[in-house]
């Protein structure tokens, strides 16, 4: 497989906390390799290993040892500022607590991670609306989080992670504060921008959730188990 077929190569990640007896290992020598377009579901129960993985992923977090190629950068070698600007640039977040700003309005928060690109506020401004338009909030552009549903505050923070226009979408249980219709709407939004060639990955406890990625991987006491088609090394 080519190289620009990648956006991410993980080698024998490891994740080390504390030191000593209080020595904790969480991921265990993790091989992970995501191609463009493909939409993984990493799953696994609490305490896993899961919200480490994301984070490293995530570029939240650094791990003990190991290599992370994101996008041909090898981002595991970065210092924390670089770290930050890889992350503004080529990963857009989805949270389960959406993280919205209460006193902004959704055009406002979708613009946030714009700002912090350099971009315009014209600009900013206009690929904000473009983009609450067409996640269907046309009418809520101006309402902030509190006059919004849970379900029209996930799509305002789906439109806020594509702003920067990202290779990776990076959705941590993006259903888990939903209702049942929220949730699959908002699933139905993301399996439609992975059509359209966004890479997508899912993080979520929730069996039939996790399922309806093209991929799937489970995480157990650190280690990956996989589920389905999927090449980790080579």
């Amino acid at each position: 497989m080519k190289a620009a077929d990648e956006i991410i190569r993980m080698t024998d990640i490891t994740k080390v906390y504390g030191v000593g007896e209080a020595e904790t290992t969480v991921l265990k020598d993790i091989h992970l390799l995501v191609k463009k377009g493909d939409f993984l579901g990493i799953t696994g129960r609490s305490g896993s290993g899961k919200s480490t993985l994301m984070h490293i992923i995530g570029l939240l977090d650094s791990p003990t040892s190991g290599s992370y190629i994101l996008n041909g950068t090898d981002v595991s070698k970065l210092k924390e500022d670089e770290q930050a600007f890889q992350r503004n640039k080529e990963i857009g977040f989805v949270f389960q607590q959406f993280n919205l700003l209460p006193k902004l309005s959704a055009l406002e928060n979708v613009m946030l991670p714009a700002l912090y690109a350099g971009i315009s506020k014209n600009e900013r401004a206009e690929k904000a609306n473009m983009l609450l338009t067409m996640l269907g909030l046309e009418n809520h552009i101006f309402k902030r989080p509190n006059q919004m549903s849970g379900g029209q505050q996930q799509r305002v923070a789906i439109a806020r992670a594509l702003i920067n226009d990202p290779e990776l979408i990076l959705a941590d249980e993006p259903t888990g504060n939903l209702d049942t219709k929220s949730g699959a709407d908002v699933m139905k939004t993301l399996k439609r921008l992975n059509d359209e060639g966004k890479t997508i990955i899912l993080i979520t406890h929730e069996h039939d959730i996790a399922v309806q990625a093209k991929k799937l991987i489970q995480l157990e006491d650190g280690m990956l188990i996989h589920k389905g088609k999927w090449l980790t090394k080579t």
